[in-house]
């Protein structure tokens, strides 16, 4: 059986080829639709349930008063207290863009664990306050090295920003965003008081550290009780419902991206049972002389369906294999949108078992007509 079902796989190597070709750009598409969707959740899958988020209640662009600092930490249950500000900034031009971010360099990074930096690194880095850590793709991407000078043109706060990498991180998990640029919240607010800004002393917000994720409710909720009715309503949240919360803006595309990646699919399912239909009438005669021999039905649908899993196991295999140049490509001309493109186990075991499942219902109509068609009718079949 199974050297027959082999070779009425190969009888017709041009059309196995196109159909495995098929099958294989499907699966290709496939899996690099879901790992795009798997990019844009990269920082929520990526979030610690012990960090909680507290930002403005009206707005995530309107700042927060450092005297809150104190308060927050004394909260019960609250560990470690940190803050940061969105700086954004201009390298070169708009086209070059990456996240960047004023810290709390002391308070920021414990907070972080997955950010590694060498100890030295880390140390010249917190005491230079013109100094900055960047992600290990960030400078390989502009080829910085330690003690290379970035100048960033201000569009948040206006002039020009004079820095030094005094430290280069890499991400100590492969969800790690590795393409961030952090400097010296200190060196930012310092600058604002020389320019009388009246956002001196103001923060984007500020990151809450708890002991175990079940008191994340009750610390978010003592927190923001603490500034109701004030001039800067807070709300505090759990890192991961932070990132949720901007993955909710795009979430019309997303559900655009899904709905193509198995439209893809449905497409190849119907050129792999048109195959095999058209394999399937071309050997009637063939089934009818097998019967008179005494194949049962189960036989040829045996035969059947393992030329329709032969045929979508390979396509498959071969559309996993180009997955995987495919997304460094990807990566490498998209990587400033995508910070983290993480192609995963599961998302390769998906795209194989889809296109088994394809070859599977590709091969039901075929065998069920084999199966069911009566000697003298088919051996009247020519064609």
């Amino acid at each position: 059986m199974l050297k027959l079902t082999w070779r009425n796989t190969i009888r017709h190597p041009l059309r196995a080829g196109l159909t495995i070709l098929g099958l294989a750009v499907a699966v290709l598409a496939f899996c690099l639709l879901r790992t795009m969707v798997a990019a844009w959740y990269a920082g929520v899958n990526a979030a610690s349930p012990t960090r909680l988020i507290t930002r403005n209640a009206i707005s995530f662009i309107n700042p927060l008063p450092m005297a809150y600092l104190p308060k927050i930490q004394a909260v019960p249950g609250v560990m470690n207290v940190a803050f940061s500000n969105w700086f954004g900034g201009v390298y070169i031009d708009e086209r070059h863009f990456f996240p960047t971010f004023a810290v709390d360099v002391r308070r920021y990074f414990p907070m972080y664990p997955e950010l590694v930096m060498p100890v030295d690194q880390k140390l010249a880095f917190e005491q230079d306050r013109r100094g900055v850590a960047v992600g290990r793709a960030l400078a390989a991407r502009y080829g910085w090295k330690v003690g290379d000078p970035v100048v960033l043109k201000g569009n948040i706060y206006p002039g020009q920003w004079e820095f030094i990498i005094r430290a280069i991180y890499k991400g100590a998990e492969a969800t790690t965003d590795e393409s961030r640029f952090y400097l010296h919240w200190d060196f930012l607010n310092e600058t604002l008081k020389k320019n009388a800004d009246s956002r001196a002393d103001s923060v984007g917000w500020y990151i809450i550290r708890v002991a175990r994720p079940e008191m994340a409710a009750p610390v978010a909720a003592q927190v923001d009780a603490q500034f109701k009715n004030s001039l800067a309503e807070t709300l505090t949240e759990t890192e991961k419902a932070f990132f949720l919360g901007f993955v909710s803006m795009t979430e019309t595309i997303l559900l655009a991206i899904q709905v193509v990646s198995w439209v893809v699919i449905g497409v190849i399912l119907v050129v792999l049972a048109n195959t095999m239909a058209m394999s399937a009438r071309e050997r009637l005669g063939e089934y009818a002389v097998l019967k008179t021999l005494g194949f049962k039905a189960r036989h040829l649908a045996g035969l059947i369906f393992g030329e329709s899993l032969l045929l979508a196991l390979a396509g498959g295999l071969v559309g996993l294999a180009l997955t995987f140049p495919a997304v460094y490509v990807f990566k490498r001309s998209l990587g400033q949108y995508f910070r983290v493109f993480p192609l995963t186990r599961a998302t390769l075991t998906l795209g194989l078992a889809v296109a088994l499942v394809v070859g599977l219902l590709a091969a039901l109509f075929p065998s069920w007509r084999a199966a069911r068609v009566s000697i003298a009718e088919a051996l009247r079949k020519v064609g």
